[in-house]
This record gives structure tokens, C-alpha cells and sequence, in this order.
């Protein structure tokens, strides 16, 4: 067995263990590599249990990684298991997990930045990211390095135990499609240690629901003033999310420290175990805000994987 050491995604270095030895192509079979006749569908793949282990992140629930044409030709394992042309074409490759077969593991390979052109890509609009209007220099800003083309066919992929792709779209352009999400697996694995301390901590919570995931430069434009939404705002780099707790059928927060109502306070709940994610797992560092309820929404938490700590709202 050889470990090869990579980084998918934003601060994410993994450990991939592959079972090939050289000349030994049958350990890790190769044979659903070819670009899908449908670039909605599916196409599957076999690898081996540990390599799919090691992705699955700090929660445990993460199902899926995002990899641009530069990560693929990077790492020879992931060459190995979906060729050149999965590199270059996007899609949806899954390989059974080590599991069960009905969950399966998702590599999805990306659109390279470049194909953004005057701001879209075929008709779906995009924008400008601050670096190409600004020209932002701090890392923190920069442009992404590539973008999730999201299907009608293939918008309900199961990315983590709780979350699809579509869970994090740009809530405008209903009827384009594709549409195109930017989004970091260090985000939907802090969302799903979320969840789970608060299950931990003897708290309710069935699920959590996206309000607001990926914004692309130009919807989030439309929002930026006084009390709206922030110019150089992280939901433009998909690692921030709007998030409440979902227990029953109505889509509001739910009442999660039990005291009859569904307030602030609920939202406080969530960011505290928010905050307690942190503290186990420094390098998911983020911002935490705490919004109240209006006409349209109940509360509501920001929670972000910045990399450096913020806090700002009704904590």
C-alpha cells in the first residue's frame, strides 16, 4: 500500500491510501472513467474502502470532494481511477462507499474559473468576483479556483450525510440550467459537526437548512448597503452559510432550547455549538453571527470557515 498526500480544497491536505501497485491496474479498476454522454449524469466507479475513508472528514459524513483539472493532474491515484478525461470535462464520478452501496462517494470535477466569460457562463450569470473588480490581493480573496456545474439531473447528489448540492445554490435564475456553485468541503463538514454536538449536547435537531449558501458576485451586489449584505461578503467563496434547525414540517427554526417559543435565543443554541466545534477543531475557525427573526425569516446563524475568528450579531 503507498499514501499519497493532497490538498482538495481550501486547507484540506488528505491522505489518500491506494492499493495499486504498479502493473497491478486490477486493485484499483479503472473502467468508468469516460466522460458521460450526459454531463448530468452519474458515472460510477470502483475504488478502494480506506482511499474513501480518508475523505470523509473530521465529521465522518462528508460524501463528496470537489476537484478542479489542476488537483487531478496532481494526483496520480485520482488520474488512475477516472482518467484524462474526467480532468477535463465536468461531472459527477461516484465510487460505492466502503459501506453501502446506496451511498455512495462523490468526486465532482469543477469548471476552471476561466470559463467564466463577461461574467457568465453560457447563460448562467455569475459576475465579478472583488479580485477582478478591485483587483483584491489578500489571499483571503482571491478568485475561485473553479465552479460546480449543478444540473437539474444531478442537483440532489448527496455531498455530506445531510446536504446536496442543490442545498447551496444561488437562490435567483429558478429556470437556468446548469447553474454553477462555488463551495468548500471544509464548510459542509463544519455544518455536520454543527449537528451533531448539538445532538451531543442533549439538543433536537433533525436537520439543517440552507437559507443562504453560495452567492454569486452579482445577486450578492443586489443586497450590499446599510443593515443588507457585506461588498466582499465569504458567501461569494462558498464557505459560509446561513443556517437554522429544522425539527418537523414547517421551514423555520425550530424551538431548540425548549422553552415553548422560537426566538433569538434558539439561534444562540446553535451558535453555541458552533462555537464548541471550534474549540475541538481550531482549524475550522470562523465567523459566528446571530440573527433575529423578521417578517420573512425566523432566526437564523451565520457559520463560516474563514479561517480566523469572528463574531458579530445578537450572541
Amino acid at each position: 500500500m503507498r499514501r499519497l498526500s493532497v490538498t482538495l480544497g481550501v486547507g484540506a491536505c488528505l491522505t489518500l491510501a491506494a492499493f495499486a501497485r504498479p502493473g497491478r491496474a486490477s486493485e484499483v479498476p479503472l473502467h468508468a472513467a469516460r466522460r458521460p454522454a450526459d454531463r448530468s449524469a452519474v458515472t460510477r466507479v470502483s475504488a478502494p474502502g480506506s482511499l474513501i475513508d480518508s475523505l470523509r472528514g473530521r465529521s465522518r459524513k462528508l460524501r463528496a470532494r470537489f476537484l478542479s483539472p489542476t488537483r487531478m493532474a496532481s494526483v496520480p491515484i485520482l488520474r488512475e481511477l477516472f482518467g484524462d478525461s474526467a480532468a477535463s470535462h465536468p461531472g459527477v464520478y461516484a465510487t460505492p462507499d466502503s459501506v453501502s452501496a446506496s451511498a455512495p462517494f462523490h468526486f465532482i470535477t469543477m469548471r476552471p474559473f476561466a470559463d467564466k466569460v463577461r461574467g457568465r457562463i453560457g447563460t448562467y450569470r455569475i459576475g465579478f468576483f472583488p479580485a477582478e473588480r478591485r483587483g483584491v490581493r489578500s489571499a483571503a480573496y482571491t478568485n475561485p479556483e473553479g465552479f460546480l456545474e449543478v444540473t437539474a439531473s444531478n442537483q440532489d447528489t448527496h455531498i455530506s450525510e445531510h446536504f446536496r448540492l442543490r442545498d447551496f445554490l444561488t437562490h435567483d435564475q429558478a429556470t437556468v440550467w446548469p447553474k454553477y456553485l462555488v463551495l468548500q468541503e471544509t464548510l459542509v463538514d463544519k455544518l455536520e459537526l454543527v449537528l451533531s454536538e448539538l445532538r451531543a449536547m442533549g439538543i433536537p435537531a433533525q436537520k439543517m437548512r440552507v437559507m443562504s449558501g453560495f452567492r454569486t458576485p452579482q445577486y450578492n451586489e443586489q443586497g450590499v448597503g446599510a443593515g443588507g449584505r457585506v461588498q466582499d461578503s465569504r458567501h461569494q467563496y462558498g464557505d459560509a452559510a446561513d443556517v437554522y434547525v429544522v425539527n418537523g414540517t414547517r421551514d423555520w427554526m425550530s424551538d431548540l432550547n425548549g422553552d415553548g417559543r422560537v426566538d433569538i435565543r434558539d439561534a444562540r443554541v446553535l451558535a453555541k455549538a458552533a462555537e464548541r466545534v471550534e474549540q475541538a477543531h481550531p482549524e475550522l475557525a470562523g465567523g459566528i453571527g446571530v440573527y433575529m427573526a423578521n417578517s420573512v425569516h425566523g432566526p437564523f446563524v451565520h457559520i463560516d470557515v474563514r479561517g480566523q475568528r469572528a463574531r458579530w450579531g445578537s450572541l
